[in-house]
C-alpha cells in the first residue's frame, strides 16, 4: 500500500517508517526537518514541508492509500497552533483527494481516556502536559467531525524500548499500575496495523502493555 507519514523525523514517526518499509509498502515520509530521518530506501519518497502549508499537504496527499499523524507539538508545555492547523490541513485534502484511512497518534492522558491509563498519567502528567493534552483534544474533535474512516490511537507513556510485538489494545483495556508504558517501536507496529484493519474505525482504542 502507498503510506504517508506525517511527523516522519520524529522518533515514533521513524519508526513507522521503518516499520512500514520492512512489510513492503511504498511509504512517503513528510518532514519539517527531513535530515533528521535517516532512513533510505527503493520504497521511501522523503517530502520536506510544514503542515500549515496547505498546497504541500494536498499534494502529498493525493494518491496515497492511508495516512499516518506522528505529529507532535515543538514543546509539550506551550500550545502549538501549528500542529491543530496542520490536522485540519490533512483532513481537507484527503477528504478532497478521497483518501479515507486516517490514524491519528493521540495520548492516554485526554480527558475521557487518563482513568484507564495508570496512576501517573490520571493524577501528575494530566497536570504536567495540560498544555499538551489540549492540542490533543481539540485535533481529536476535528477528526470526529471529519468524513474520514479514522481511528485515534491513545498510547500511554511513550519509550524508546524494543520492538515487542506484545502489547494490549482496545477501547477498554485499563490498568491499575502506577505507571503504564509503551514503546515507541509497539506504538507503530499497532498503528500500521489499522491500515489494513477496520475493527477500530471511528474508534478511540488505548495501547498499553
Amino acid at each position: 500500500m502507498k503510506i504517508l507519514v506525517f511527523g516522519a523525523s520524529g522518533a515514533t514517526g521513524h519508526e513507522l517508517v521503518k516499520q512500514a518499509l520492512l512489510q513492503g509498502h511504498i511509504v512517503t515520509a513528510f518532514a519539517r526537518t527531513p535530515a533528521k530521518l535517516t532512513i533510505t530506501h527503493h520504497n521511501l519518497s522523503v517530502i520536506p514541508g510544514d503542515v500549515v502549508n496547505y498546497k504541500i499537504v494536498a499534494d502529498t496527499v493525493k494518491e496515497q492509500d492511508a495516512v499516518i499523524s506522528a505529529l507532535g507539538a515543538a514543546s509539550p508545555f506551550r500550545y502549538d497552533q501549528s500542529v491543530t492547523d496542520g490536522v485540519s490541513n490533512i483532513i481537507k485534502a484527503m477528504e478532497r483527494h478521497s483518501v479515507e484511512r486516517f490514524i491519528y497518534m493521540s495520548f492516554a492522558g485526554v480527558k475521557d481516556a487518563r482513568n484507564k491509563a495508570g496512576f501517573l498519567i490520571r493524577h501528575i502528567l494530566s497536570k504536567i502536559l495540560a498544555t499538551e493534552i489540549r492540542g490533543h483534544e481539540t485535533r481529536e474533535n476535528i477528526i470526529r467531525r471529519s468524513s474520514l474512516q479514522w481511528t485515534i490511537v491513545r498510547p500511554t507513556t511513550l519509550t524508546n524500548g524494543k520492538h515487542s510485538s506484545q502489547f494490549r489494545s482496545g477501547e477498554e483495556i485499563s490498568t491499575n499500575r502506577f505507571t503504564s508504558t509503551i514503546s515507541r517501536a509497539d506504538v507503530a507496529d499497532f498503528m500500521l496495523r489499522q491500515v489494513g484493519d477496520n475493527r477500530f474505525v471511528k474508534k478511540e482504542p488505548l495501547v498499553m502493555y
